[in-house]
């Protein structure tokens, strides 16, 4: 049982420490669509992890059959990690009242539209994949009791720690004005565009 737990907690630390295309996008939505708007991003994230839970556990066949072709996953995890970083980068505009204030008017179709985009923005990275592929065999031999101890202890903790994210990046983004949210998009375009342009290069270099 303690064992378990601490091994979740372990797990959960490793993916809330890692710095990728997710964190920065967590925080950029963050400031750009408020609070509501970087909890419906960190709630896609968190299904998503759940999603790839299930199926590295329950639908084992089916993970096998993800794993033959993570190749294809991955790049098209990079292909969407490319768009959105040049939508981003390019095309993102930022609403401003005629005080200067940026425009916080969003309906529940642009959260559920945040939503599936951390869905799939975890889902398709690369990184996130073979993290969950080297902890379910890394627990293969554990009981089931231990391994929804586990996960869920994990899952749970990741959870927790990027609603902290968003909260905290609230705090800043009452501070900042619509231009430097404009900034801070293209600057979260590039770094999406590199983390794309960088796991395709690893992908056909690590074949």
């Amino acid at each position: 049982m303690l064992e378990a737990l601490l091994k979740g907690i372990t797990f959960g630390l490793l993916l809330n420490l890692s710095v990728g295309p997710v964190l920065f996008s967590i925080i950029k939505q963050s400031l750009s669509s408020g609070h509501k708007g970087g909890l419906a991003f960190a709630f896609g994230v968190s299904a998503s992890d759940i999603t790839l839970v299930l199926i590295s556990n329950v639908f084992t066949e089916l993970f096998r059959n993800m794993i033959a072709h993570k190749d294809i996953i991955g790049i098209a995890g990079c292909a969407f990690l490319i768009s959105l970083g040049v939508y981003l980068l390019f095309f993102k505009k930022v609403e401003a009242t005629p005080e200067g204030k940026q425009v916080m008017k969003f309906s529940a179709g642009d959260y559920v539209r945040i939503f599936f985009s951390g869905y799939l923005m975890n889902t398709l990275n690369p990184a996130v994949f073979i993290f969950w592929i080297t902890t379910s065999t890394a627990v293969i031999t554990h009981t089931i009791q231990q391994r929804i101890i586990i996960f869920a202890t994990c899952l749970a903790l990741t959870l927790g720690g990027d609603i902290l994210k968003v909260m905290l990046a609230g705090k800043i983004r009452n501070r900042l004005t619509p231009h430097n949210i404009h900034i801070i998009n293209r600057i979260s375009g590039m770094i999406l565009i590199g983390f794309g342009i960088a796991l395709i290069w690893g992908l056909l270099i690590y074949k």
